[in-house]
């Protein structure tokens, strides 16, 4: 077995054991194959404008894998779909109409409202208005004497 290594506590430290442990033997020997390094890239060097020098690996960027092709959707899923948003689009439609609709009779209903206000007021002015001439004939009747039902002037 391997004992740990005790080293000794001093005035600023406290006493520290090292485990250092023992490898395994493998179950079978395997042969060793020597694997020549075709998979590492090149490490490349650059010469910044200041005079640095900067060592790395090129990275070549990712590529994305290629996008299966979707398959075929059926002509049903189409129409439904197409129905759907067309069914939207005539809800708002409707929607529209009613407010247009319910504008229009409110600016109808204001028409006539401002047409009786105008109609009101000439007729309030023909009435109570002071003309001098007017279009009827005028008798001042002074003494007006009845007798016998009947009108002597």
């Amino acid at each position: 077995m391997n004992e740990p290594t005790r080293y000794p506590a001093t005035h600023d430290t406290a006493a520290v054991e090292v485990h250092r442990p023992t490898p395994l033997a493998p179950v079978y020997a395997a042969p060793l194959v020597p694997v020549t390094p075709g998979g590492i890239p090149a490490v490349a060097s650059i010469v910044l404008p200041d005079g640095r020098v900067v060592t790395g690996y090129a990275v070549e960027p990712a590529k994305p894998e290629p996008v299966a092709t979707k398959p075929a959707v059926s002509r049903t899923a189409v129409n439904i779909a197409l129905g759907g948003i067309g069914f939207g689009a005539v809800c708002g439609g409707f929607v529209l109409l009613t407010t247009f609709i319910a504008a229009l009779a409110a600016l109808v209903h204001q028409l006539i409202i401002l047409a009786a206000v105008i109609f009101g007021g000439w007729v309030a002015v023909q009435v109570f208005s002071a003309s001098g001439t007017s279009s009827g004939t005028t008798v001042n009747i002074r003494k007006a004497v009845f007798k016998r039902n009947h009108f002597h002037g």
